[in-house]
């Protein structure tokens, strides 16, 4: 099994939930904050064009509204299964950003998890953790 590693993050999105008030339903239109869900930076042609992986030397496979990876948060080995609801994160932005948990260290923003599944590996106040995304 293939796997990409880097740092994953949190967003809201869809119905209030948790921490997160009301907010749009991403790029697929089915994101909610409460459900098992992620955003991911090459949902497409567009997505692409906007978060650029690239430009950080991440080099990511293109998968669609729906597709169901999992993410290990690298600190305490737990994994959740999530499906692409939204475009993001802009990697871009973050390039060479870091967080570690010991020696255990993550470099790029890589996905951003649903506050629900986020929170199902980590603490929703650690904001930014060090993980491994199942790309096949």
């Amino acid at each position: 099994m293939a796997a990409l590693t880097g740092t994953m993050s949190w967003f809201c999105c869809g119905n209030s939930w948790g921490p997160c008030g009301t907010a749009g339903h991403g790029a697929c239109g089915t994101c909610n904050s409460g459900s098992y869900q992620h955003a991911w930076p090459n949902a497409s042609a567009a997505c692409f064009d906007i978060t650029r992986p690239d430009r950080c030397g991440v080099s990511m496979t293109r998968r669609g509204c729906g597709f169901r990876h999992y993410t290990t948060n690298r600190c305490n080995g737990k994994r959740v299964g999530t499906t692409i609801a939204d475009c993001g994160p802009q990697t871009d932005l973050w390039c060479g950003e870091r967080a570690c948990c010991g020696s255990v260290c993550g470099t790029n923003r890589i996905v951003d998890l649903t506050p629900a599944a986020f929170s199902q590996i980590g603490s929703l106040s650690s904001g930014l953790l060090p993980c491994s995304v199942d790309t096949v």
